[in-house]
């Protein structure tokens, strides 16, 4: 469970970027965050994951209020919950395999435990022919599912994806979109930024729309509608 309450961010020379945002996530929601280029949406995602911090209000994963953690805690909290960009943010010197188990590497995961499970989000992910690639080697789908890959290695509670599809041609990015409501079936929590209407209502998901840092609409099985 992700939960907002009346949170407030303000970067310093600017309007509120979001004001007064309250909402909850439950566990296994699919949810959308919509708007207009500029009203908040990837500023929401990077408050989840303690990338940014608000000027007031609370933040909550589950019981954590996370601007109270500390230490050790900090590091689950990055566990728990990952994030794919829309810029990918690849280490361009290292293989796809590479580039996924380092999220393994990191919390001293054994080598066998990280080829078994590298191995099997690979298949997941349809990139296990590219296991030995570079990403200069791949078009932006397997790049995008790669990250995907990266993000989902370690069974997280939590996936944000801030515009996935943004830098894909519309065939690239309905797959990834389709790879996304896979891994929510499988009990993930995915909340999406995007603008891409069509994507929005083909899927009758819950969809929270911001326009200048503000909600002005949050709808079970919503629909973005440009103005």
């Amino acid at each position: 469970m992700v939960r907002f309450e009346n949170v407030n961010k303000k970067f310093a020379v600017s309007a509120f970027t979001i004001s007064d945002v309250s909402f909850e996530i439950k566990d296994g929601e699919f949810v959308f965050i919509t708007g207009p280029s500029g009203a908040g949406k990837t500023t929401i995602l990077r408050l989840i994951i303690r990338d940014l911090v608000p000027n007031s209000g609370k933040i909550f994963l589950n019981s954590w209020e996370l601007f109270k953690l500390k230490g050790g805690d900090i590091s689950k909290l990055r566990q728990k919950v990952t994030m794919v960009f829309q810029d990918f943010r690849l280490l361009s010197d290292r293989t796809v395999f590479e580039n996924v188990a380092i999220a393994l590497e990191l919390r001293g995961v054994g080598d066998k435990e990280i080829e078994k499970k590298v191995k099997n989000v690979l298949e997941l992910t349809s990139l296990s022919n590219q296991t030995n690639l570079f990403p200069a080697q791949l078009a932006g789908g397997e790049l995008q599912r790669t990250c995907l890959a990266r993000a989902l290695v370690g069974k997280p509670d939590v996936i944000l994806a801030d515009e996935p599809t943004g830098n894909l041609d519309p065939a690239t990015g309905w797959e990834i979109l389709k790879l996304l409501t896979q891994i929510n079936k499988m009990g993930t929590t995915v909340i999406m930024a995007t603008h891409n209407v069509d994507i929005v209502n083909s899927l009758g998901k819950r969809v929270i729309t911001l326009d200048k840092g503000k909600i002005v609409k949050d709808e079970k099985e919503g629909k973005y509608e440009i103005s």
